[in-house]
């Protein structure tokens, strides 16, 4: 959930000019995810998640999500009630007329459904490739402008370093580009080292955005979700100022939620 709003606020900040944009998708999956079938059924954990944004926010934090209600219900009335939107889904419905979406993913089967899903649309593309590979190959990308979002499934031990090493590079080969870099949190200390090697090798503005949904007392346990954007919108920082307690409190398990904004780098 945090990924996917933070994604669409920076669509809609792309989407303020009139120039054409293009957002990469390193790490696409399958782009739509049905709620109540396979595992996202058996375990039910979206309830606790996604299923808790029924009741509405308060008007100001209502404001900042309405770009992600509205991609969510354009998926459900395209695709069915029950279907969630993964990322290329989401950044699908932003596109438009001369925008382009590139979707990029390592699976064979999960590739092809996602080709044969998107093969009448000709602002998206979908490449069968190494997510870490595409984003080296991929940038900048004719356009000049647009977002690369870094999703990896995190199944190798060190990704949460390579993740920082890997903006580090494409930042610097991408100077004007946006990037969004998401992580799980179970171990706390990874994390904040990931951030502070970002913070002393960034020369581009960045922010760390941390949702923690459970204490962060076991290492073994997924206690929340965290962003690293680089050269974020300008109004992204106090956006999330309004957004990530409101989250946080909704979401909270056990009694505990809690959120980190952060900033990174040199100053704008």
């Amino acid at each position: 959930m945090l990924k996917h709003l933070v994604l669409t606020r920076v669509l809609a900040h792309l989407a303020a000019k009139a120039k054409p944009y293009r957002a990469i998708d390193t790490h696409a999956g399958i782009g739509l995810y049905d709620l109540e079938a396979d595992e996202a059924g058996r375990t039910g954990e979206w309830h606790d998640g996604f299923g808790r944004l029924d009741a509405p926010f308060a008007p100001e934090v209502e404001a900042l999500i309405a770009p992600y209600r509205e991609a969510v219900a354009a998926v459900k009335a395209r695709y069915g009630a029950t279907i969630y939107p993964g990322s290329p889904a989401i950044i699908r419905e932003a596109l438009r007329a001369g925008d382009k979406g590139v979707f990029v993913e390592l699976h064979p089967v999960d590739a092809g459904t996602l080709a044969e899903r998107y093969a009448r649309d000709s602002r998206t593309k979908v490449m069968h490739l190494d997510g870490w590979t595409a984003l080296n190959a991929l940038i900048p990308p004719p356009e000049r402008r647009g977002l690369v979002l870094i999703d990896p499934p995190y199944e190798e031990r060190g990704e949460i370093d390579r993740l920082g090493a890997s903006l580090l590079k494409a930042a610097r080969k991408w100077p004007t580009g946006v990037f969004l870099g998401w992580y799980p949190i179970k171990d706390l200390s990874g994390v904040d080292r990931m951030a502070a090697a970002l913070d002393a090798g960034l020369e581009r503005p960045g922010l760390r955005l941390d949702l923690m949904i459970a204490r962060p007392d076991d290492p073994t346990r997924l206690s929340g979700t965290g962003l690293i954007v680089i050269n974020p919108p300008w109004t992204l920082a106090a956006e999330a100022e309004l957004f990530l307690p409101a989250l946080a409190e909704r979401l909270a398990r056990d009694g505990y939620g809690a959120f980190r904004c952060e900033r990174l780098g040199p100053e704008e």
